[in-house]
């Protein structure tokens, strides 16, 4: 008795630490390591297309391709950094570790712009320009592998360890993770403005290694920094391979294929003590959507399930395992909505960086803007579309909707497609534009500001959304992975400009290599504009249809009082 009173009080001593733990006091040494990430990746790839075709002298549309190749690695490894951290190591030491390589990459990547003999011998006027040989891009290639390896590890656990240090239903935590999403997208935007501005300054006027080797610093000084936060981490154990849950779910429904259904959901198996450490939310309700996965937890005599035994997995799964895996499903198609907006910013890092090129760059008679620094629009009409959400929107939204959140993220997500949708249509009537000012001079780059402007307020909405929709929707043992999908979506929507870019190049006369003056820009923005309206149409029809995770409760949202402040009791359930 004496050693069960003895066990029960370190239990609730462990618990107390954790909940003593986390909170905003963390949020300035894990905000560190994501911001020192995004100055590392946007302070290159902002400038990579320059990079490649001024010092590497690669053809227009080859470079462009291999920024959106890179960016979709980047994009794509989160999938292997999730599956690392939920299953073995845990977010903080992936962070670690990913930081530690990505590092690595940065350091490489400074001595090949550092290095002469590392790039190709430079040229001027008419002169034929010398390719980068195979072996000095294999050094890039090699330095591009490993940064976007080290993203693999920071994207997906960054978002999510820093929304795990807040508990929703805490009452001494009054920041919710939709405001914590805001602030850290805040945060990111901040970098990334410091990262257009000053570093591409100082990579297009003081050098390449100085321009790539302050980002490299800041990669180092930040791994410092985090480390310090250790000890105030909330740093929950991974709960193990979520991939592994999931082929058991659908192993085990294969197998009890021809099992008839089950009517009532209260036979299906249940296991509380099995399921305890991947269920920190409570256990998830039965749902009659995509009821062939529900065979899984029909207990049958070849089960030979005994209730002191755990069941053979490959066979039987609980009632909480299958919804996890229904809720991974009913979100992909949400999900997937998001690559064709990946896909229309993709160009902002492309040929709107090759149309500043070709326009009247003067902010000053002595200073010129430079050309990858246009995208400070965007990131600056981000920032105010942020807070402006925060101060503004959300308390008028809230006396309508009762929800404190204003908007729920869906709606959030619908605004930014839209929005994006203008963007790209006005980029291409400004391209049309730009070219007859091409016939007798030049014209302002600051043109250009309404479509990296509007870029920027879609991104304020759709990309925010989109991150709290797989964060708040997934599984709490799966939310590391259901963050990596959200990469994952701006990975395939990089690819599917680069497939995008290769066929119009292929077998039209839209895309030159060279000359934007002797290209049809405009038609491929258009082209893009008509597939982001198909596919908006098809994310109404997605949410339309779509039913939220379901808890053992509904948790509810803080309503607004008649100031728009926030108050009690509006059901999350009633968001759509």
């Amino acid at each position: 008795m004496k050693d069960s009173i003895r066990s029960s009080g370190n239990a609730t001593g462990e618990t107390n630490r954790f909940e003593k733990k986390g909170g905003i006091k963390t949020m300035p040494f894990i905000l560190a390591n994501e911001i020192c990430e995004k100055l590392a990746m946007v302070g290159f790839s902002k400038n990579m297309v320059n990079y490649f075709t001024n010092q590497l002298h690669m053809p227009l549309t080859t470079a462009a391709n291999t920024v959106t190749n890179f960016n979709g690695a980047s994009s794509l490894t989160p999938l292997l950094g999730a599956f690392i951290a939920d299953s073995y190591a845990g977010k903080f030491w992936t962070i670690t570790f990913a930081t530690a390589i990505y590092l690595l990459g940065m350091i490489i990547l400074t001595l090949s712009a550092a290095l002469p003999q590392l790039r190709p011998p430079p040229c001027a006027g008419n002169q034929v320009c010398q390719e980068a040989n195979g072996s000095q891009l294999a050094v890039l290639f090699l330095s591009l592998l490993l940064a976007a390896l080290g993203s693999g590890g920071i994207r997906p656990c960054v978002a999510a360890f820093g929304a795990d240090q807040f508990i929703e239903e805490d009452p001494k935590q009054p920041k919710k993770t939709w405001v914590y999403f805001n602030w850290y997208y805040f945060a990111l935007g901040a970098s990334v403005l410091l990262a257009t501005t000053v570093f591409i300054y100082i990579q297009d006027n003081v050098g390449w290694s100085w321009g790539l080797g302050i980002p490299t610093i800041a990669m180092a000084l930040s791994i410092i920094v985090f480390l310090i936060g250790y000890r105030l981490y909330r740093n929950p154990d991974p709960a193990g391979s979520p991939y592994t849950r999931v082929l058991q779910v659908i192993v085990a429904a294969f197998r009890k294929r021809k099992l008839p259904l089950i009517s009532d959901p209260k036979f299906l198996y249940v296991n509380k003590e099995l399921d305890a450490s991947i269920s920190n939310d409570g256990l998830l309700h039965h749902t009659e959507q995509l009821k062939f996965l529900d065979k899984a937890a029909i207990v049958t005599e070849e089960d030979n399930l005994k209730s002191s035994e755990k069941p053979n997995l490959w066979r039987l799964n609980t009632v909480h395992r299958v919804e996890e895996l229904k809720s991974i499903l009913r979100m992909l198609p949400i999900g997937a909505a998001g690559i064709l907006f990946s896909t229309s910013t993709a160009q902002q890092n492309t040929f709107s960086l090759q149309q500043a090129n070709t326009m009247d760059r003067h902010l000053t008679k002595s200073f010129d803007i430079p050309s990858a620094s246009m995208s400070v629009f965007t990131t600056s009409s981000m920032l105010t579309t942020i807070v402006l959400y925060d101060r503004l929107l959300v308390p008028v939204a809230c006396r309508f909707t009762g929800l404190d959140r204003g908007i729920n993220f869906l709606h959030r997500m619908a605004i930014g497609f839209f929005i994006s949708i203008l963007a790209t249509l006005v980029a291409g009537f400004i391209e049309i534009k730009r070219k007859q000012a091409a016939i007798n001079g030049t014209i302002s780059a600051f043109w250009l500001v309404p479509q990296y402007s509007l870029y920027g307020i879609a991104e304020a909405f759709m990309v925010i959304g989109h991150l709290e929709f797989f964060y708040d929707q997934a599984p709490d043992s799966m939310r590391s992975t259901a963050t990596a999908l959200f990469w994952t979506s701006i990975s395939v929507g990089d690819y599917t400009s680069t497939l995008l870019v290769t066929l119009v190049h292929k077998f039209t006369y839209w895309l030159p290599d060279k000359n934007l003056n002797q290209g049809k820009l405009e038609y491929f923005y258009w082209l893009i504009t008509f597939l982001q309206v198909l596919n908006f149409v098809y994310y109404l029809i997605c949410v339309k249809f779509y039913t939220f995770k379901p808890l053992p409760s509904q948790r509810t949202e803080h309503g607004c009082d008649q100031h728009g402040e926030r108050g009690e009791g509006v059901e999350l359930a009633s968001q759509v």
